[in-house]
């Protein structure tokens, strides 16, 4: 007949060694974010997302900007995300080459390096009179308005995000 201190033994000594069989596990994972959702199949898809900015704070805008570099991060890098920032109304000004932050211009030059696709509202820049020439370098002119840009994406299976 077992005793409790055998029982409790045997199962500490079994814990003991899962332990160090997930312990080994996470160390052939290695620390990096990127190689570990490669390895766990989460970055063997790539994630499609389009961002909605209209708020006129230019604060919100690096909100918005900052959301998606964690996005990149927070899937293994941006080789797993095709993502897109859609800006209309009031937000698109804050993007001018006369009126943008230079953090927000900076953020966003970062992410079009990384893949960020910048959408501008074509119906807003008729509203501001804004032109392609005024905002930043690699910005998409999206004619058919952005609103109805957003609803394509939508339809090609893009996750809508409105931070």
């Amino acid at each position: 007949m077992e005793s409790n201190s055998d029982r409790r033994s045997f199962l500490r000594t079994g814990l003991t060694a899962f332990g160090g069989l997930l312990a080994a596990m996470g160390s052939r994972m290695g620390g990096d974010a990127e190689a570990a959702h490669t390895k766990m199949g989460v970055g063997s898809k790539k994630h499609k997302v389009v961002y909605h900015l209209s708020s006129r704070n230019w604060k919100h805008a690096m909100f918005n900007l900052g959301n998606i570099k964690n996005h990149m991060k927070g899937v293994g890098g941006p080789r797993n995300l095709d993502v897109h920032i859609v800006v209309h109304g009031p937000a698109l000004p804050n993007f001018t080459k006369k009126k943008i932050n230079k953090k927000l211009k900076a953020r966003l030059e970062t992410l079009q390096l990384d893949g960020l696709k910048f959408g501008a509202c074509g119906n807003t820049m008729k509203r501001f009179k804004i032109t392609m020439d005024q905002l930043p370098q690699g910005a998409i002119h999206v004619p058919q308005g952005g609103v109805v840009r957003l609803a394509e994406l939508q339809e090609q299976g893009y996750v809508y995000l409105r931070p």
